[in-house]
């Protein structure tokens, strides 16, 4: 059995997680994403149980940065292939270790890093490769709110479901 309150943080892909891996061009190399609200629950329902959440993408994306800052998401490290040159900063910045870290991820360039982490989780249409390292896979396919089912899954492994939710709620109506 994990010790699943050592997590203190969620560090996620995006390509393939947060969506469902498509770019869509305009002219003047204008670039869309689609990206689930649902997701965007997840970050603050992270929040509410006290989880740290940053971004690792491997491809640069202006939609991808515009998100985080719309998320208030702070550590977003948005275009670097080797994904180990952020993870390690991230660890460092927070005095982490790798057995207090989840991390959501769908392809090959999240191997490295998910061989580390306490927690690797893949969303449901992963690379085979990915699926093999995963101690949990989401039930929905990226772009699904596959983030906000990860968040959801540590937090009721942690036993803490109705103590975050209320805290949610609350947040909810005192706004």
């Amino acid at each position: 059995m994990e010790d699943y309150n050592k997590i203190k943080i969620i560090i996620s892909d995006i390509d393939g997680v947060w969506t469902d891996g498509s770019v869509y061009k305009g002219t003047d190399n204008m670039e869309f994403k689609k990206f689930s609200v649902f997701d965007g629950v997840g970050v603050a329902y992270a929040r509410a149980a006290d989880l740290k959440i940053a971004i690792i993408s491997a491809r640069y994306s202006p939609a991808t940065e515009y998100r985080a800052k719309e998320l208030n998401i702070e550590d977003c490290y948005n275009g670097g292939l080797n994904k180990l040159h952020a993870y390690n900063e991230i660890k460092q910045k927070y005095s982490l270790s790798d057995n207090m870290i989840a991390y959501l991820g769908d392809d090959m360039v999240d191997l490295p890093v998910m061989e580390l982490v306490g927690l690797p989780i893949a969303v449901a249409n992963s690379t085979p490769e990915i699926l093999k390292v995963a101690k949990h896979i989401t039930k929905v396919k990226g772009g699904e709110g596959a983030f906000r089912e990860a968040v959801e899954y540590i937090i009721k492994m942690q036993g803490r479901t109705k103590e975050v939710t209320k805290k949610m709620v609350e947040r909810v109506l005192n706004s």
